[in-house]
């Protein structure tokens, strides 16, 4: 994709979106990092639902460690893999209060060196609590980076440094968002909706699918 058709794709998902967010629900820093550590392989609605009252008992880590593991796994037990995570939920309360007086650092590095918090988490945490100009790559965004040719990579942390070479300001810190969302609703794995694609025009991708019966394309209006 040319630097001034990035632009532009960046620039049409702005104005239909101004202030993307996460769709994970948190009240602080400490419960967004637990948020996404549960989100691996689950949805974001299903972590929601399992954290809605975990996160009105458990606000810091002092209070996750109180919980304990077995009543953590009580709250998630409905999203996937809940054993380990509850595991390394606990581990990486215990290390908050142990080594960062229970505050969640605003390092990446150290927020990779605990337990469950691999770089695409790191990057979440890192973007959504503390403005970094970071690019967390789940599924979503490498498949809109490769399929628009955006940002085109081999490997997630290859789409990763595309997009933080080729995203200009001022896109930089909402990009994250914007291209979840555009591959969880519009870019979707098996069949992406390219006829209400606001970038259609942009991206790379071939063929483009057409409406369903009943429905047409959205006009496009600049």
């Amino acid at each position: 994709m040319k630097k001034a058709d990035i632009f532009e794709f960046y620039r049409r998902l702005a104005d239909a979106n101004p202030s993307p967010e996460t769709e994970l629900a948190y009240g602080n820093v400490y419960q967004l990092l637990v948020a996404v550590v549960c989100s691996a392989q689950s949805t974001d609605v299903g972590v929601n639902k399992a954290t809605r009252r975990l996160f009105e008992e458990v606000k810091t880590p002092a209070q996750m460690v109180q919980l304990g593991e077995d009543g953590l796994k009580e709250h998630i037990k409905t999203i996937g893999l809940f054993n380990g995570k509850a595991k390394n939920v606990i581990a990486l309360s215990e290390i908050l209060v142990r080594d960062h007086g229970g505050e969640v650092p605003a390092d990446r590095d150290a927020l990779e060196a605990l337990p469950g918090v691999g770089r695409k988490t790191a990057n979440v945490v890192m973007n959504t609590a503390f403005g970094a100009e970071t690019f967390a790559v789940d599924t979503h965004i490498f498949r809109v980076g490769n399929r628009t040719g955006l940002a085109p990579g081999k490997t997630v942390l290859a789409v990763e440094k595309a997009l933080d070479k080729r995203t200009p300001h001022p896109f930089r810190i909402g990009a994250h968002h914007w291209l979840i969302l555009h591959g969880r609703y519009v870019c979707k794995a098996r069949t992406p909706e390219c006829w209400r694609c606001p970038v259609a025009d942009l991206c790379r991708f071939k063929p483009k699918t057409v409406p369903p019966k009943g429905k047409s394309a959205p006009i496009q209006v600049d």
